[in-house]
């Protein structure tokens, strides 16, 4: 007799799910393998569901009957923090980017990785003989829908979704007690909002240890700053001048010597680092409340001053990491092997099957899942892959690298 109840096995069947063990090997922002001091997409995902427990646990503790009023239970965010990168294909967001356009030109949905997440859990995953996907229940479902919606024609509906019209009747499900509005259920808040916290500081401690963040520049081009945050943040430059402020006050009065001096591993560097990293989560986890209006459908109610904190950090990150040459010039060469697979696997398509006769055999039950849509197919085998499968397959059909015919590739 199994002792747990059903979220905890919602939790476990993801954990130990093959695409959960992909995501090892898949970028974060630098590419995965390239160097032990990179979080992967698993490591950061491991650690958004640390602090999505913590966050929920700490507010089923302070806000009791808030919590029990909307449902909250630990175990749906720890898995829905889980579950939310499953859906990214190799190379990260270059990745999804360029699978989104080769998609969108052949099936309306295109490619999105929160939808692409739902798709595995709900269709792709291998858990039963008797139903595809892990078997998720309602909450641990609807828990995963970041942005709970279609694909839409205009505005944050056409830019970002967590759901493709193939997975309508699952949506239909996890969505039944919430079908007359878009608003994220309370799980599927503290989820988010556990995703933008590790992001946001496990990426700028990954980037000091490399020596990689010019502190100086970032101290001295405030202005830069705050009006690029405000375009992806628009909430005025006089709340984001004052959270930068904030940071900056945070940052030079407690860690000066730290972000001062090249970052060499000395002990007291290390556990510096680790103090910083530490004090900031611990401040972002309290941003976020059960909103205690039961009359209203938004689950939860956000501190201004620390989201705004969040943006300037994740800002910090795309100026001086993300948008690099040497980034940039890497994810060029990515992006062109996204474009040859998906090239490859679409013009060798051998009718008389559905699929290449190259393609691994691990892909081939992918097919009649894609019913109508060969591109949706094609994009579910290249999302299934590692990037070092992608890499090594891309060699191999562009004849870059024969390898040995005793070499499968994907297993």
């Amino acid at each position: 007799m199994d002792q747990r109840t059903h979220f905890e096995r919602d939790r476990d069947r993801l954990l130990y799910s093959s695409a959960f063990h992909r995501l090892a090997g898949i970028t974060q922002i630098v590419r995965a393998g390239e160097a032990n001091v990179f979080h992967t997409r698993q490591q950061h995902t491991l650690k958004v569901a640390q602090v999505g427990r913590r966050l929920a646990q700490k507010l089923a503790k302070e806000q009791k009957r808030a919590g029990i009023f909307r449902g909250l239970d630990p175990e749906v965010v720890e898995a829905a923090c889980l579950a939310h990168d499953l859906g990214h294909p190799p190379f990260g967001h270059v990745g999804e980017h360029t699978l989104n356009e080769l998609v969108t030109k052949h099936d309306d949905d295109g490619f999105e990785g929160n939808a692409q997440s739902f798709r595995i859990m709900t269709k792709l995953a291998i858990r039963f003989p008797e139903v595809n996907g892990i078997d998720m229940t309602r909450a641990t479902l609807a828990a995963c829908l970041k942005y709970p919606w279609y694909r839409g024609k205009t505005g944050k509906e056409a830019k970002k979704w967590s759901v493709y019209k193939s997975e309508q009747e699952d949506f239909d499900f996890a969505r039944e007690h919430h079908a007359n509005h878009s608003e994220k259920t309370l799980e599927a808040e503290l989820m988010d909002w556990a995703d933008d916290v590790a992001y946001s500081v496990h990426d700028l401690e990954d980037f000091h240890r490399c020596n990689a963040l010019p502190w100086q520049k970032v101290f001295a081009e405030k202005d830069k700053i705050i009006s690029h945050a405000n375009r992806s943040h628009p909430v005025g430059e006089h709340r984001l001048d004052a959270a930068y402020e904030r940071l900056k006050g945070f940052l030079e009065g407690t860690y000066t010597e730290l972000l001062s001096e090249p970052y060499d591993g000395t002990r007291e560097q290390r556990e510096q680092l680790r103090r910083m990293t530490s004090q900031l989560i611990g401040t972002y986890i309290g941003a976020i409340r059960i909103n205690e209006d039961r009359s209203s459908n938004v689950a939860v109610t956000f501190n201004s001053d620390y989201v705004d904190e969040v943006h300037i950090l994740k800002q910090i990150t795309r100026d001086y990491i993300i948008g690099s040459p040497t980034l940039a010039a890497q994810q060029f060469g990515q992006q062109r092997i996204i474009r040859d697979l998906f090239e490859a696997l679409t013009s060798s398509t051998d009718n008389s099957i559905g699929y290449p006769p190259f393609l691994p055999i691990r892909l081939r039950y992918l097919r009649p899942m894609a019913g109508t849509s060969p591109a949706r197919f094609v994009a579910d085998c290249i999302a299934g892959l590692s990037e070092s499968e992608a890499i090594a397959l891309h060699s191999r059909l562009t004849g870059a690298v024969t390898g040995s015919v005793l070499d499968p590739i994907v297993r």
